[in-house]
Order: structure tokens, then sequence, then C-alpha cells
């Protein structure tokens, strides 16, 4: 395995292009590039260099810009897609933010029986690349509203966050 550096902007296209969990970036790089998978061949890790500044919203902006969000037909994958960019911007923030809670349910758990046992019907579900699970068993306005305040709590400005909850 070798291992290459990427600015965090490109890391976080390949991140974002995920389309199921577990996926690998070499797996993303070749669906993308239209590669076939070489038998022997050696794998590379890719790593993410350092962010210049904190608070940089290149994935969110690039995810927006893409139309990846206008091409998924289900408000929960649109939301899934903006949950993982958050984190892959942010981790550290992510974490912190990540301690929402509504009245009566936690919104996100390292463990998913924590977000059952928060609700009778919450369908936890993993968000891809991150080691939070997430309850998905709310309506279009709650999954707004939960990115809403994850993105205020991770210092993010109004404008973008308006822009991200009307694209879910």
């Amino acid at each position: 395995m070798k291992t290459i550096e990427l600015d965090d902007d490109l890391y976080l296209y390949i991140a974002s292009q995920t389309r199921h969990i577990g996926e690998s970036a070499s797996d993303i790089l070749r669906r993308l590039l239209a590669q076939p998978v070489a038998s022997g061949e050696s794998s590379v890790a890719v790593t993410r260099k350092p962010a210049q500044a904190s608070a940089s919203a290149s994935g969110l902006l690039a995810l927006l810009e893409s139309g990846e969000l206008a091409q998924e037909e289900r408000s929960i994958q649109r939301f899934m897609l903006v949950l993982a960019s958050l984190y892959g911007e942010n981790p550290d923030a992510f974490t912190q933010a990540a301690e929402i809670k509504g009245r009566k349910r936690m919104y996100f758990s390292r463990d998913p029986e924590a977000l059952r046992a928060s609700g009778s019907t919450t369908k936890p579900k993993p968000v891809p690349g991150t080691p939070f699970w997430v309850i998905t068993n709310t309506n279009t306005s709650r999954k707004q509203n939960i990115i809403a305040q994850l993105m205020s709590s991770m210092g993010y400005d109004e404008a973008l966050t308006t822009r991200v909850c009307a694209a879910i």
C-alpha cells in the first residue's frame, strides 16, 4: 500500500462520492475514473492534508455545486451525504455538535442501541465514514432542523446553513 496526500477539497469530494458504507477511497476512484480492478494490484492509502482553516466549507460547497444532492431521490440519502460531509470537514466540531438532542430523543450516538432506547421507532443508521449513528425515522423538516442545529453548533454561517437545509 502506498500513501498519497490530498488537499481537503479533493479528499472531501472523494468522500462525498461514497455509494455504500465501507467503500474504500480506491474503490471510489476506480469507479470515478472507470478503472477496472486488477488482481494483485497494490493498494494506495489516501490521507488528507491538515486543514488550513478550521471553518472551511469547501466540501459542503462542492457537494451543493456538484448536483449530487439533487440527484438523490430520497431526503434520507441527502441527509446522510450532508452529515458525512460535515464530519469530513471537521470531525472534532462534529463530535461536539453531535451532543444536540430533541425534546425526547437523542439524534446522534456512537451506539445504535442508545438511539433505539431514546424512542420507539428511531431507525438508527450509520453516518457513512464516521463513528456515529443517527436517527432516521423523522420527516424532512426534522432532518433539516437537525442539520441546522448541527451546522450552527459547528460554526457555519446562516446563509450556507439555509442553502444546505433547502437542498435536503
